[in-house]
């Protein structure tokens, strides 16, 4: 392959890794708006529950597992990101087990607040649906 070719395709690279690591950046800026307009759209969505009918208790619940769907939507958005930016960063062992690690937190807290939201193991969510619809 002659040299002009092969810089042309060296800068085609170049522009491609710029571009994807952009992409993850926006795809992380992203995640992080899901994860804050979801604490606003529940803080709001608990004050007028609580204020129409002055039970905080009740609409307590609610609150959590809205927060909780909006964490955790911005999680799984932050994972891909996280994903994605590796496309571009050199791979060595290091950056690797990086990135497994912060998959593994991120995969167990998305696990912990699937829980919490639904109330038992993913394994028994098509059990309890099952229940509620009398099947």
């Amino acid at each position: 392959m002659p040299a002009r070719d092969m810089r042309r395709a060296s800068m085609l690279t170049e522009q491609t890794h710029a571009f994807v690591d952009q992409l993850a950046k926006v795809l992380e800026l992203v995640g992080v708006a899901i994860i804050l307009g979801g604490i606003i759209v529940a803080t709001a969505a608990f004050l007028r529950d609580g204020l129409r009918k002055t039970d905080w208790r009740s609409a307590y619940p609610r609150y959590r597992s809205d927060i909780g769907r909006g964490i955790l939507l911005g999680l799984e958005l932050l994972v891909g990101a996280d994903i994605i930016s590796t496309i571009t960063a050199p791979l060595t062992f290091e950056s690797v087990g990086l990135l497994a690690a912060i998959v593994a937190i991120r995969t167990f807290l998305s696990f912990s607040l699937e829980t919490e939201i639904e109330g038992c193991w993913p394994w028994q969510l098509s059990q309890r649906k099952g229940e509620r619809h009398g099947t």
